[in-house]
């Protein structure tokens, strides 16, 4: 998550702040400059639970503190195991920022770069080849002006369920003339979702409780026809969407016979909300991944949702599935960027980072445990 950023003017910094590498015993500080930051409430042993239980690697995070007011500014960078192509060899964790964040009454005093300075040599310590972020159009380009490049660009896709209040809602904000026509957009959806849902009926749906270790082979195999994507271990995706602070995912098992040929990852939506997520997704072929898809929304309509949602990389295999899949796409203006910033310009992850069209990303390899 990002809160808009300060301006980084060297002038406008504050004597008697400084910049401290935070621990586990740092995160109820943390936590209240969260809470002081965005709209989205979190407690200490939900950034333990994102900082320091991920079987990936502990986070990186840095506070800038005073001693009168303690931490008035705080960045992130968690690690995610990637490969490039499902090559062991080129297995190596990455970073992902997150929680980039200044205190509303500390903005524009020049504290962010101090901060990206800091988390950029720790991660460049250790070893991490690259560094990968989404932030919003506000703050992009101060990461550019840091010395990141901007790679791509993210967008929001949308599923309609039922042209509803909520739905029209959702859609109002891509424009009003999309508002106006929510319900041909659910008939659109309606319409592709059946001419897509025929592959559900190849495969078995389950639910699953946990994930099983024989996922880490059907993850290779999806990463072989890919140029980077996290690696999908049972123990990451059992601590990523199980054993989570919201208990707002939902895990389906998609099986022929008895192997695992795919899985899908929703999360339903917030008490008193209508709108859920489409958030993950693995699949051995083309066939499995429309079954997935279509396992995912029959999850999120019987949950309640009116609409679903799911970002993805421009140009990348995610965003032609969520596409095929009938969901409809944003305003061309509605977008968060893709940033990297290497540290070993020629490792195969660094070289694969630029072209993130190549990427196999998803909701579930954000940063922040849910979205919205």
């Amino acid at each position: 998550m990002a809160a808009p950023l300060d301006d980084r003017d060297p002038a406008a910094a504050l004597t008697g702040v400084s910049v401290v590498a935070c621990s586990a015993r740092d995160r109820e500080e943390q936590a209240r400059l969260f809470n002081a930051c965005f709209k989205k409430r979190i407690d200490a042993d939900g950034l333990r639970w994102r900082y320091d239980r991920s079987p990936h690697g502990a986070s990186i995070s840095f506070v800038s503190r005073t001693s009168d007011h303690g931490a008035v500014s705080g960045y992130a960078c968690s690690p995610r195991l990637a490969w490039v192509h499902g090559d062991e060899r080129t297995l190596a964790a990455v970073g992902e920022t997150g929680d980039v964040m200044t205190h509303p009454a500390w903005r524009k005093r020049g504290l962010f770069s101090a901060l990206d300075r800091a988390a950029m040599a720790e991660s460049r310590t250790r070893g991490w080849p690259v560094v990968f972020g989404l932030p919003n159009q506000r703050s992009a380009h101060i990461f550019v002006e840091l010395g990141w490049r901007a790679v791509g660009t993210v967008r929001p896709w949308t599923f309609v369920f039922r042209a509803d209040a909520a739905a029209r809602a959702a859609r109002s904000r891509e424009g009003r003339w999309k508002g106006l026509t929510t319900w041909l957009g659910a008939r659109a959806c309606a319409a592709r979702r059946k001419s897509e849902s025929a592959a559900a009926a190849r495969v078995r749906s389950e639910s699953l409780a946990h994930f099983p270790e024989s996922v880490l082979t059907l993850a290779q195999q999806v990463a072989e026809r890919h140029a980077w994507m996290v690696r999908r271990d049972a123990a990451y995706l059992n601590w990523r969407f199980i054993d989570t602070p919201s208990r707002l995912h939902r895990a389906v098992g998609l099986y022929e016979d008895a192997a695992l040929v795919g899985y899908v990852v929703v999360q339903v939506p917030r008490p008193g909300t209508f709108n859920g997520y489409l958030v993950d997704l693995l699949a051995r072929d083309e066939s499995v991944e429309r079954a997935a898809v279509e396992a995912g929304l029959q999850a999120l309509e019987s949950a309640g949702a009116s609409y679903a949602q799911a970002t993805a990389i421009d140009g990348s295999w995610w965003s032609r599935r969520l596409e095929a899949s009938g969901f409809l796409p944003p305003r061309g203006s509605n977008h968060l960027s893709v940033i990297v910033h290497p540290h070993q310009a020629d490792h195969p992850l660094a070289v694969a980072a630029m072209d993130p069209a190549r990427w196999y990303l998803t909701d579930g390899d954000r940063d922040d445990e849910t979205m919205g």
